[in-house]
């Protein structure tokens, strides 16, 4: 991440108060998981009053310029987006919302977290481990 690039994400989360809903801690693991990642680059994409987006891509991508953006949706409270590459991932659960061309033009799969939830973060980050490896075949 560029220098630059990571003040401004760290000031967004120095901003960002915590609610009993626990949305920001839940950005920071996301944030804190992806980053742990072999080859995984982060980037950080705000739009002040609409969303701001940790973008994750892998060294190894070719094709296409991340493999999951974790969007934090500008609401009362901030609740977070989690949108994959539709093809990039599976949903054995159906725990996810299919939105077409929802992913900088293309078919994506979203999964929308308004409050910690233990069971649906590490579902989610299944779905991480999944698009990451497969981001890197790409």
């Amino acid at each position: 991440m560029k220098k630059e690039t990571e003040q401004e994400l760290n000031t967004f989360i120095e901003e960002w108060k915590e609610t009993p809903e626990r949305n920001r801690e839940v950005f920071l693991l996301f944030k804190e998981y992806l980053s742990k990642k072999k080859g995984v680059t982060l980037d950080f994409q705000p739009r002040p009053g609409i969303t701001y987006s940790l973008r994750a891509v892998h060294e190894d991508q070719k094709e296409k310029e991340l493999f999951v953006m974790v969007d934090v949706i500008e609401d009362e409270p901030r609740w977070l987006s989690v949108c994959f590459y539709a093809k990039m991932i599976t949903d054995p659960e159906e725990k996810g919302d299919f939105v077409p061309e929802g992913l900088l033009g293309e078919d994506a799969m979203c999964f929308d977290l308004e409050k910690w939830d233990d069971a649906f973060i590490q579902y989610i980050e299944a779905r991480l481990d999944e698009a990451c490896q497969n981001a890197a075949k790409e």
